[in-house]
């Protein structure tokens, strides 16, 4: 019993150090935050489908690279809340991994454009060249925040979530 716990405890820790430097890797290369964002890390949300150890493993990831990556405290919280939703909800769905991205994208464009505009004041994000403002900041910061989930969780998750599938020692792990 005491192997099986530091082991999922291993395993929460790795994710978690992984987590972090995906999301360095990401701000330096201007991805990681803003209203339009693709944290390279968010692939990592497909891995509940294979351990329970991801869950908190991401949640902790998403807490230090926030705070890591100079965040506001609130989006320290709530970010963290997101991945936490999000992580519990692909757990749930961990018997039909094709589903299984869908829960942090939803929990993301549901959290991150509210912190946006209450954290940090963003007031109008451009897109392609087109300034939003006003009454369809919330609408576009949705949309946006989501565009970069479904990269992400969506194609960049299954791709993980397909190279692991087939390796024994990972499907031992659930």
């Amino acid at each position: 019993m005491k192997r099986n716990n530091s082991l999922k405890l291993a395993n929460a820790g790795m994710i978690a150090a992984l987590y972090v430097v995906l999301t360095y890797i990401a701000n330096l290369l201007g991805l990681a935050s803003g209203a339009i964002q693709v944290r390279l890390s968010e692939a990592l949300t497909i891995l509940p489908v294979f351990t329970a150890a991801a869950v908190p493993g991401l949640t902790v990831g998403c807490a230090l690279a926030n705070l890591l990556t100079g965040c506001a405290a609130w989006d320290v919280v709530f970010g963290s809340l997101a991945t936490l939703i999000g992580a519990v909800g692909t757990r749930l769905l961990k018997e039909k991994p094709l589903l299984a991205w869908i829960p942090p994208v939803l929990s993301n464009m549901a959290i991150v454009p509210v912190v946006l505009m209450k954290v940090y004041g963003v007031e109008d994000v451009t897109v392609f060249g087109q300034t939003f403002g006003g009454s369809s900041i919330w609408l576009m910061l949705v949309i946006t925040v989501g565009i970069g989930e479904i990269i992400a969780c969506g194609i960049l998750g299954l791709l993980l979530w397909r190279a692991m599938r087939n390796i024994p020692q990972i499907r031992k792990m659930a």
